[in-house]
């Protein structure tokens, strides 16, 4: 049953995606950290056994979210070329990863159906 729980996970990642891609259509520099974390925090975070390899991936995706805010953007105009953009996309694929490969289904999780309490989400997917 972890799989609902993989779907969280890869939900939240689209979402931060497509935030990140965005920005700053709909989205101040203020809260665009909160923004991209804001999928993971609400539906992921608290029904995986906190794990600093993962604590320590979502401070690179507020880092790179905040560099992103705070830098100029890109020289020529195409978003697409923006490195700031490119590496706050990598640091949530970064994270998506190491809580699929890393992640562990918590007791909350476990009560509310989302897996076994002590599965690792990578042998459930």
């Amino acid at each position: 049953m972890a799989i609902k729980l993989i779907g969280f996970i890869r939900t939240a990642s689209a979402q931060a995606r497509r935030v990140a891609r965005a920005y700053p259509v709909g989205c101040r520099a203020d809260d665009l950290p909160w923004s991209v974390i804001r999928g993971f925090d609400e539906t992921v975070r608290g029904y995986v056994e906190r794990d600093p390899r993962i604590e320590d991936q979502r401070d690179q995706v507020l880092i790179a979210a905040v560099n992103l805010a705070e830098g100029p953007g890109p020289t020529d105009g195409d978003a697409e070329d923006d490195p700031a953009r490119a590496r706050l996309v990598k640091a949530i694929n970064d994270l998506e990863w190491v809580l699929l490969s890393r992640g562990i289904v918590n007791r909350e999780a476990a009560a509310l159906g989302y897996g076994d309490a002590g599965q690792r989400l990578r042998d459930a997917g």
